[in-house]
């Protein structure tokens, strides 16, 4: 599913023009990115939760030449399932 099916879905569950779908889709992950980018971390019960994680330096290979390259520390998006989703994927 796309951006585009999702907020058609939104739609016709909210019972809400497809317009409106995509400006409330747009706003929830807008608010979801800075919020992550700024160092917050943002639960939704149920569903899961957004955070920022931190990357240590280290070593690793360029797959072609095998060469030792360093791969510097860095700050990454990550989403932790919660346990009613986790449920509902594995059909509990």
């Amino acid at each position: 599913m796309n951006k585009e099916e999702l907020v058609q879905e939104v739609s016709k569950k909210a019972k809400v023009t497809q317009k409106d779908a995509a400006e409330v889709v747009n706003a929830l992950m807008d608010t979801i990115q800075t919020a992550v980018a700024k160092g917050t971390k943002v639960t939704l019960v149920g569903f899961g939760t957004f955070e920022a994680r931190k990357r240590a330096a280290r070593t690793g290979r360029n797959p072609q030449t095998g060469k030792e390259i360093k791969i510097a520390a860095k700050t990454v998006p990550a989403f932790s399932a919660g346990k009613k989703f986790k449920d509902l994927v594995n059909k509990k």
